[in-house]
Parts: C-alpha cells; structure tokens; sequence
C-alpha cells in the first residue's frame, strides 16, 4: 500500500500504478561533485597503483573440508533461509527525521553526521509531510560560483519546508519490494519513508537497502 502525505495530510491511498499521476513527484537530479582543480592537473596527480599483495599459499582441500565440516559441528543445524519479499524485511526502522522548521544548514549538518543523503520531515504530530534530500541543500561551507554567495546563503538560512519533497510517496511495510522498486524508478527519489495510514513514520527505505539485500543472506526474492 502506498500514500502521498504534505503538510495538509494524506492526499492519496492506493497502488502505484496511478501514484505520479494523483500527486507527481519530480525527478532528482544527481548532484555532481565539484571541481577544485583542472582535470589535467588532478589526472597529473593521481596517487601511484598499490602494490599487488603477495600470493598466499594454497591450502590441500581435504583440511578445507575439515575445517568447514568442524564449523559445521560447532554451530549445529542452521534454520532455512526465507526470501526477503516486504518491505519490512530490508528497511531501517527508527529512521531519522527532521522538523520542517530547521534551518537547510543546520539539516545539511545533521545528515552530514550521521552519513546519509535523506531524511523523512517530520512535523510537530508526528506525521510525514516532506523528505529532506542533502542534494537540495546549499550548506554554508560549499561556495557556489562568484556572485552568488548571498543567495547561497539566503538558501541555506531558510526552513527545510521551502526546500523539501513534498508532497512525498510513503509506503507501507507489507508492500511488494518489487512495486517500491518500480516508484523509485518512476519519481527518481532515492527512498521512500515507511508510515502507517495516519502518516506516523516507521522507518526508511533506500536503494542502498534494496541493494544490500541482493547482495546479503537470505536471498532477496523480488517475483514471489
């Protein structure tokens, strides 16, 4: 199940098949890093290759086997690993959040500290009504071309409301990995904030989780 909330509430409750028609989301660019020197002059001082690691000696196969049959023993029988299919399976529960009245700065710091791009806003009820995205942000200590230092200024001192996703797909913690998937590909957000039907934030989840997952133990089962 999928819901569209802003400031004024719920504003869509359904599939997401007719999601970016009722409440479209733009598409978020990619930021692009920035550059501080010429190209010629960076690829001039790219750090020399590493050294290749001395070969480690091989061990017989019969004492891998040993070995793995011993670990084996030790742990005892292992539990059948279950497909990861729900969104619950992979997300990050108690994501962080932030007010829509923070200053864009002050977010760009918060985020910055814990390691992550996005953030779900989170008014004085609880409920979402944005998601915050590092790459709308204009923090103080990056400078933007001469000229426009005031505005990136003026930017970073307004409230995250003026700058947040909003409205913002949410989703709920029984839906289909498979149909997040296709709404990130569709609205280009990196992630979707999990709520109930009220709005109240469960949970976070990216493409990093959705990814991590591919890669991780249980397998990830997107069709069944």
């Amino acid at each position: 199940m999928f819901f569209v909330f802003g400031p004024s509430g719920q504003m869509y409750r359904g599939g997401p098949e007719q999601l970016s028609q009722v409440a479209p989301v733009r598409r978020v660019q990619r930021p692009q890093a920035l550059r501080t020197r010429p190209a010629d002059v960076q690829a001039q001082e790219k750090p020399p290759a590493p050294a290749p690691a001395p070969a480690q000696p091989s061990m017989p196969l019969r004492v891998l086997d040993a070995v793995s049959a011993y670990v084996q023993t030790v742990q005892g029988p292992t539990e059948p690993r279950q497909p990861l299919t729900r969104v619950r399976d992979v997300m990050t529960e108690g994501s962080l959040s932030v007010a829509p009245d923070v200053r864009v700065n002050d977010a760009w710091l918060t985020l910055a500290q814990h390691r992550i791009a996005q953030a779900p806003v989170v008014n004085a009820h609880g409920a979402v009504v944005g998601l915050l995205l590092r790459a709308d942000m204009a923090p103080l200590d990056l400078l933007p071309e001469p000229g426009a230092i005031k505005d990136a200024i003026a930017l970073a001192r307004r409230p995250v409301s003026e700058v947040m996703v909003s409205p913002v797909p949410t989703v709920t913690g029984d839906t289909e990995l498979r149909r997040v998937a296709g709404v990130l590909l569709d609205t280009g957000l990196p992630g979707l904030p999990v709520t109930d039907e009220g709005g109240r934030l469960a949970g976070f989840i990216s493409r990093t989780d959705i990814l991590r997952a591919v890669a991780a133990d249980p397998p990830l089962d997107l069709w069944s």
